[in-house]
């Protein structure tokens, strides 16, 4: 919020601000989803529908699974909402007692800490190592639960790291879970789409099958369709998992918008070319910038497998002097003194769980991309040690 303040306070000053810092793919909704909408306003679809969503799209949605991840879910095993987000809260709070603790590999998107808070539960964090493509290993797994370990949470593909855990890497896991009947795991798979180097990640439930009766697989339209605004996501469980989540979203959310679903049905009917045009132009993206992070002086990376940002290693900065003269203690120094003296804003990497680090997007078009990485070099080449 600090850097946010800044990086308004210098366009107020007319500065130039280059934002690499958003999480929302930067192509619109694919056409097919858009008419669907609009079609579905004109018809009058427009009232409210069941809590779960529409019959036809959980049937969308349950046929997309068995085609595309390799599990078999009844349509009343599945629900649909306003967003993954809010299925991912009550998931936890569907499952969650009072100081139940919860695994979170880290790094860590950052809302999953403080939903764990929200839901009662203790968050309890697995340190990943780039050497590993920042992925937890089996024995890493194992050595972390412990008596009140209720839940694991895996985020498949990451965010920030674009780390990728293929079929082989899930069953690993999932052989370490079976030694420990009382832990669920809530599976998130919003970036599972974007994906690069033919590197496919895997599903927990088509890796492990006996833990499906435990497991929570959340997913959305967002990332992979350009969908964001439309605020739709879906969960698939077993069947009293699925009734708690919906009893809780009637009072909350309640159903989620009829014509949101009505384009996400078209979404998922159509031709997926739109989403696998883009995942391209991400791939291409990518390229650009682990190139360009190779050539700058101070700065580390480990390619991204998915997703659209990098979570780049500055510890070369850390103790030197940037251009404004100020030492750079921390990954907030470092985001802090790139926006002041680039007008260059990335995410630093404290609030993801490993430091130092900072997250840079590429959901930007090429030129744009280009011109934040020749300002991070820039800067890097006026990093001094005194």
């Amino acid at each position: 919020m600090a850097l946010t303040r800044f990086a308004a306070e210098l366009r107020a000053e007319g500065r130039d601000v280059l934002a690499l810092s958003a999480g929302e793919p930067d192509f619109g909704s694919p056409l097919p989803a858009a008419e669907a909408g609009i079609a579905a306003i004109r018809r009058g679809d427009t009232r409210y529908t069941a809590v779960d969503g529409l019959p036809a799209l959980r049937k969308a949605i349950a046929e997309k699974l068995e085609r595309e991840n390799g599990v078999a879910y009844d349509a009343d095993e599945i629900t649909v909402s306003s967003g993954s987000k809010i299925l991912l809260l009550t998931a936890l709070m569907a499952l969650l007692d009072r100081d139940d603790e919860v695994l979170v590999p880290a790094p860590f998107w950052v809302s999953y800490p403080e939903m764990i808070r929200y839901a009662d539960g203790v968050t309890r964090l697995i340190a990943t190592k780039p050497e590993n493509g920042f992925r937890i290993l089996p024995q890493d797994l194992d050595a972390a639960i412990g008596p009140r370990t209720k839940l694991l949470i895996l985020n498949n593909p990451n965010n920030p790291t674009g780390a990728i855990y293929t079929h082989a890497d899930l069953a690993a896991l999932g052989e370490v879970l079976a030694r420990h009947p009382r832990v669920a795991v809530l599976t998130d798979e919003i970036y599972e789409h974007l994906n690069f180097d033919g590197v496919v990640p895997g599903n927990l439930v088509a890796s492990a099958p006996y833990l499906r009766d435990r497991t929570i697989l959340v997913n959305g339209l967002s990332k992979s369709y350009g969908l964001t605004g439309w605020r739709l996501g879906f969960a698939a469980a077993p069947k009293p998992i699925i009734a708690v989540i919906n009893a809780l979203n009637s009072q909350g959310v309640s159903s989620p918008s009829a014509i949101a679903q009505y384009a996400a049905l078209a979404a998922l009917s159509d031709s997926q070319d739109f989403r696998d045009r883009n995942r391209r132009e991400y791939e291409a993206r990518r390229d650009l910038v682990v190139a360009a992070i190779t050539g700058t002086p101070g700065l580390d990376l480990v390619a991204p497998q998915s997703a659209f940002y990098a979570y780049v290693d500055c510890s070369g900065w850390i103790g030197r002097i940037a251009p404004s003269g100020q030492r750079m203690e921390t990954d907030e120094d470092v985001a802090r003194e790139l926006l002041g003296s680039e007008g260059l804003a990335i995410v630093p990497g404290a609030p993801f769980g490993l430091s130092p680090y900072f997250r840079l997007s590429f959901c930007v078009d090429r030129a744009t991309l280009a011109d934040g990485l020749k300002r991070l070099h820039r800067f890097a080449t006026r990093v001094t040690n005194d």
